[in-house]
């Protein structure tokens, strides 16, 4: 499986006609947010993005969902949680779950390359614009093979963790 990966055919898709429409969160400022359970996703690399965990009455998205911040960012969310209004979410949902993580990164590769600071924010409109390499099959996304390969994957790092964690308990 993974030694034919560059046997493997792609093709470009548009975001919106794979997943709808990108939705965006709503701004909650820091002074508003009540203690609570459930993670806040706003903009930014530290703690995946997860700024607090409030107990407020916001818009809940999905688990098995993909978000791009303001800079491009896109990270997969396993998880139910708010967004602030920096956020895209792509409702990858449907997908199977290293399928979804497969799509996020490809969403991250094309998103995330420097046009989008402060000055030049990305937004839902954004997401919904924007086109992604994926595998086909029947000229159609292949979601099948990426769960497939990214579950290889997973597993890989998953061997190669225990192995080091082994090594270090015989050294």
């Amino acid at each position: 499986m993974l030694q034919d990966f560059e046997k493997i055919k792609w093709s470009t898709f548009n975001l919106e006609k794979l997943f709808g429409k990108a939705t965006r969160g709503r701004r909650l400022k820091s002074a508003d947010r009540i203690e609570g359970k459930l993670p806040f996703v706003t903009a930014g690399e530290t703690d995946e993005g997860v700024s607090a965990f409030i107990d407020n009455d916001v818009i809940i998205f999905p688990k098995n969902t993909t978000t791009i911040d303001m800079f491009g960012s896109a990270k997969y969310r396993n998880y139910k949680y708010g967004g602030d209004d920096h956020i895209a979410v792509v409702h990858t949902n449907n997908l199977p779950k290293f399928a979804a993580i497969f799509v996020t990164t490809a969403i991250h590769k094309t998103s995330y390359n420097g046009q989008f600071n402060y000055g030049r924010n990305f937004y839902a409109k954004d997401a919904d614009v924007l086109n992604i390499s994926l595998p086909i099959k029947n000229n159609q996304p292949d979601y099948e093979l990426m769960d497939t390969y990214m579950s290889a994957v997973h597993k890989l790092v998953i061997k190669d963790v225990i192995l080091y964690v082994d090594n270090k308990i015989t050294s």
